[in-house]
């Protein structure tokens, strides 16, 4: 989300930005008299379903062909583009401290180009890119709404986290690959269920929590959350305490340790969380928890069941699970 100073930034200077930038991408566009299809236009089979208005979180955009050129401003939403094999020009790769796209994104994203970081994206960089679709969320950049429907036609779903599956639903219709979300969450889901039902029959009865340690409160992860959805994907069960099907978080002190317990822990720690972790860890009412006394307590990589928010951190945290509990990868 913005900055209060982003926020004031005279609008002057947004719009000197932009005018030069999109006074560029119009020249680039038009120069020349070849009257050769462009190797970029899209083929009339291509195209099909275009032109076509999707009605999202902002309101109403039309989309007149089949985007080609997409800019995601969420780093979720990278994911979701890349994950329906549609070209992504520009998307956020910087993000708190994170610099760069996640490494596991490999060469889908070795020619976008990084217009972030996700607080406040480089407009000019962005209209540069001469992008025939924006997305991103309100969550994110709501004030920034305006200036990027200036660019180029603009959606935004309203979050990311609780409606991680959804989003892709979405963007798929934007993106006219509505088959191919609908195929890519199919596989999830059935994997998902795979899994899950191998641990289950593994370790019938048992119960899972998700302890993620920041540079601020302790969070208890509940059902509505990215790792949280997953797990209730898998059918895996959640103690009595962490069910609450609309809260995102439970917020815990050290006093508060044994709200976190289940038959098995999973731990991440965002980065400033270390300090704090050392501190959980090292209290007595943590060492008293049934997860750590049987040696339960698996720590993942946060990225990955944290902040990635997609469909490769989900088949990743999966590899996890069937890594964890030694069963079938259903892959």
């Amino acid at each position: 989300m913005n900055t209060l100073a982003q926020r004031r930034r005279p609008g002057r200077i947004v719009a000197a930005v932009l005018t030069a930038a999109l006074a560029f991408s119009v020249t680039a566009c038009g120069s020349g008299g070849d009257s050769k299809p462009s190797a970029d236009k899209p083929s009339a089979a291509s195209d099909a379903g275009f032109p076509r208005t999707v009605t999202h979180d902002k309101g109403k955009t039309e989309i007149k062909a089949k985007p080609k050129r997409v800019v995601a401003l969420d780093n979720s939403l990278v994911e979701a583009v890349i994950a329906l094999d549609v070209p992504l020009v520009g998307g956020i790769g910087s993000y708190r401290d994170q610099k760069g796209f996640p490494p596991y994104l490999g060469a889908a994203v070795e020619k976008t180009k990084d217009v972030g970081p996700i607080d406040s994206p480089n407009l000019e960089a962005i209209a540069a890119l001469k992008p025939d679709l924006i997305v991103s969320a309100t969550v994110r950049h709501e004030d920034l709404y305006e200036q990027l429907t200036q660019i180029a036609p603009t959606v935004f779903v309203a979050t990311t986290g609780p409606i991680w599956k959804e989003n892709i639903t979405f963007l798929g219709k934007a993106l006219g690959e509505e088959k191919k979300a609908a195929a890519e969450l199919t596989a999830y889901e059935t994997r998902a269920k795979k899994i899950g039902a191998a641990i289950n029959a593994k370790n019938p009865g048992q119960t899972y929590s998700l302890v993620r340690f920041l540079d601020g409160p302790t969070r208890i992860y509940l059902p509505k959350t990215f790792s949280g959805i997953i797990l209730a994907d898998m059918g895996l069960a959640r103690p009595a305490n962490q069910q609450d099907p609309e809260e995102f978080n439970i917020e815990i002190s050290e006093e508060q340790i044994g709200q976190a317990d289940a038959d098995h822990i999973f731990v991440t720690t965002f980065s400033g969380g270390e300090e704090r972790r050392e501190k959980f860890l090292a209290n007595p009412l943590w060492k008293r928890l049934n997860a750590v006394q049987k040696g339960n307590v698996h720590e993942v990589e946060d990225a990955v069941w944290m902040t990635s928010v997609s469909l490769q951190g989900a088949d990743l945290v999966l590899d996890d699970m069937a890594k964890t509990f030694k069963v079938d990868p259903a892959k």
